[in-house]
């Protein structure tokens, strides 16, 4: 049974007070209704409720909140009277601070403060106590809550508000609670809530990268914190009437609903998906750039499941030498209507060697709205910007995507070419990725302590195309000595040229004694013996694109 169904079981079976069965009658009973509900569709559907992967912090810390009030009706309960509450109003009696001083309160040791309208206030007490336990409510911690009591806008009572302010302890200036407003027409105010880990190097649209620590912990990468990159609003799709349509050269042939996408046999694949900048942020140390500063962690590496694009053309009868392009278009839509949209070439959309898959669950969970919600194209070994999210259209056709995405953007050029003498028809789309590597551990400028002579170093390797990693190259000595890293992760169950998954790595790194600082430089090698290149002097191209020079990490040694 989830959380919020075991508390209100718990409440309802157990001798009430009073106010108690008030607080259940008004507060609970509609959370009970929706929980209800969703456990209907759920045994109907055979899925989880519509985003409900993503929608999960915002469950959890709703019945966090849910569950403050709980705690907090216990002891104040009878102490509230009938006085109109201003919650999160100005109070001339209480300190006011900014919002960098909030965010500062984001963890048990500074203390876990929110923030609603013009209010602060401290639920550290509460945080231990919750059902739910503290993990996701922390996901709130040192900021609004107000895009929460968006969604569960029963929250939104005069008695709720009283509990609210039982736990205030300041204000906010006016201009800091109008930046944390939520404005119904600004296309970006309902994103999903994302992980505080997440490095943010772009907000609207939103565009962020875990720590390169945090990336490498796992083979498979978490939902929570695998990286986001979203190119326009995120949109709200309701799975009940989501559809899909098919169509050859702009005429529809069918229009698939959720469950007709199901229908088709199950297929599970181990794929990585890079974005097309990553490790951006080195490439422009060369020379001047345009696009996000990506680090090494704009790359991910999921299990994903759906049906194979094949079978699904397969099913409309296309004879493949007619046409030359598979086109995606998403349900996310520019200011003007259009959509962000991509193409692949049909020999590989229609090779079931191929593994493309219309993918509807992400790690075994239904894909999160960031990742895509209710289903997103996986085209493995090839750029993410092809691997389109929030899947509204596939079309057959003899010419590529006219996306900007496709004809204007993710391209590679010589480094002699710049913006004044740029023309993106000159050159192709970007498909299968290169080569490339990175260190994660340690980071650059850490301190790393000697051990026996050696230091630990981890990190990621990957090859576009299904090519599997063969070899990574580690030295601390510009090149002079190079040692072979311990392939410790990689997917043991890819057939021969259908190695979609990185591989991670690890090596004990001898250092010389009494050394102070050294430069750690990482470079792969993939089965078809491409390496990546020594810098990014010959590779630098305008845009900031396949980035695969050799990684290189400054450290300081302790012995």
């Amino acid at each position: 049974m989830i959380l919020h169904s075991r508390i209100l079981n718990h409440l309802r079976n157990r001798p009430l007070s009073p106010a108690t069965s008030v607080y259940i009658q008004y507060y609970l009973e509609p959370f009970r209704q929706y929980s209800s509900y969703k456990e209907q569709y759920i045994k109907q559907n055979r899925i989880k409720y519509s985003s409900y992967a993503k929608y999960a912090a915002y469950i959890t810390v709703a019945t966090s909140i849910l569950g403050l009030h709980y705690y907090v009706f216990y002891k104040k309960a009878q102490a509230l009277d009938k006085k109109p509450t201003l919650c999160g109003e100005f109070r001339a009696d209480l300190k006011t601070y900014n919002l960098e001083e909030v965010g500062k309160h984001d963890n048990k040791q500074n203390g876990i403060w929110v923030t609603f309208k013009q209010g602060v206030y401290d639920i550290t007490d509460f945080i231990e106590k919750h059902p739910g336990g503290p993990s996701k409510i922390i996901m709130a911690a040192g900021s609004s809550i107000e895009p929460f009591w968006a969604i569960f806008a029963n929250h939104n009572t005069e008695e709720i508000y009283k509990l609210l302010e039982s736990m205030r302890i300041g204000n906010i200036s006016k201009d800091d609670a109008a930046s944390n407003a939520i404005n119904e027409n600004d296309p970006y105010s309902k994103e999903p809530i994302r992980h505080k880990v997440l490095k943010i190097n772009g907000q609207k649209p939103f565009c962020a990268e875990p720590p390169p620590s945090l990336l490498i912990e796992s083979f498979i990468t978490p939902m929570e914190t695998f990286y986001v990159r979203n190119h326009l609003p995120v949109p709200e799709i309701d799975l009940k009437t989501y559809s899909l349509e098919l169509a050859i050269e702009e005429v529809i042939k069918k229009t698939f609903k959720f469950e007709d996408i199901k229908k088709y046999p199950k297929y599970t694949i181990t794929s990585a998906i890079m974005c097309g900048g990553n490790r951006r942020s080195e490439m422009a140390q060369e020379r001047q750039l345009r696009g996000l500063s990506w680090g090494v962690g704009a790359v991910g590496n999921a299990t994903w499941t759906g049906t194979r694009l094949c079978d699904v053309l397969k099913d409309l009868g296309i004879n493949e030498d007619n046409y030359n392009h598979i086109q995606f278009e998403g349900y996310d839509l520019d200011p003007s209507g259009t959509p962000y949209g991509a193409s692949i070439p049909i020999s590989k959309a229609m090779d079931p060697r191929a593994d493309i898959i219309l993918a509807y669950e992400m790690n075994g969970q239904p894909i999160p709205r960031d990742h895509g919600f209710p289903v997103r194209v996986i085209v493995p070994g090839v750029v993410g910007a092809r691997n389109v999210k929030w899947l509204a259209r596939i079309i057959v056709s003899k010419e590529e995507s006219p996306s900007q995405w496709q004809q204007g953007d993710y391209k590679g050029f010589s480094p002699s070419t710049d913006w004044d003498n740029v023309d993106f028809s000159k050159a192709p789309a970007i498909q299968e990725m290169p080569v490339i590597s990175a260190i994660c551990k340690p980071e650059h400028a850490e301190t790393i302590k000697v051990v026996n002579g050696k230091i630990n170093v981890k990190g990621y390797a990957w090859s576009g195309g299904g090519r599997k990693i063969i070899r990574v190259d580690i030295t601390n000595n510009q090149g002079k000595t190079w040692y072979t890293a311990d392939l410790n992760a990689e997917d043991k169950n890819a057939k021969e040229g259908r190695y979609w998954s990185w591989t991670l790595w690890s090596i004990d790194l001898p250092v010389k004694e009494g050394s102070k600082e050294i430069e750690i430089w990482a470079k792969a090698v993939d089965a078809s013996y491409n390496v990546q290149p020594e810098s990014f002097k010959n590779i630098w191209n305008l845009r900031g694109f396949l980035c695969n020079a050799y990684h290189r990490v400054k450290v300081k040694l302790e012995h």
